[in-house]
């Protein structure tokens, strides 16, 4: 790590709708600059565990540098249960465009499981 990047920031929060802006506006004076995209990914992730997992459940946000440059989103949750599914919803749908947006905006995007939970990645180029 360089000296004048950030360290990493960790965020350990309940899943609930009002923690969303609460950890858009803990990214953005973490890295100090605009960063529309990473706290649009925030909030997508945060509202996924929201609607699929269940409001109030505890997750844990990790945001650091990649050693590529690129700067890493992390989202765990101990549902081990991947509800990602990356579908076309109808242009009357309110939910399930979360994970068209992160592959819009994120370079690469992933999830890991594990018998504790899952972890839902993606990085980004900026800032």
């Amino acid at each position: 790590m360089h000296p004048h990047e950030p360290e990493p920031l960790v965020l350990d929060l309940l899943a609930f709708p009002k923690a969303v802006p609460e950890a858009r506006r803990a990214v953005r004076e973490h890295l100090r600059t605009p960063c529309p995209d990473i706290q649009l990914c925030v909030g997508e992730l945060l509202a996924n565990v929201i609607n699929h997992v269940g409001e109030g459940t505890p997750v844990t946000l990790r945001l650091f540098r990649a050693q590529d440059g690129r700067t890493r989103l992390e989202v765990t949750d101990s549902d081990p249960h991947a509800w990602l599914v990356a579908r076309r919803p109808d242009a009357d749908d309110e939910t399930g465009r979360g994970l068209l947006l992160l592959d819009a905006l994120a370079r690469r995007w992933g999830v890991w499981l594990t018998p504790a939970g899952k972890t839902v990645w993606c990085e980004l180029l900026e800032p």
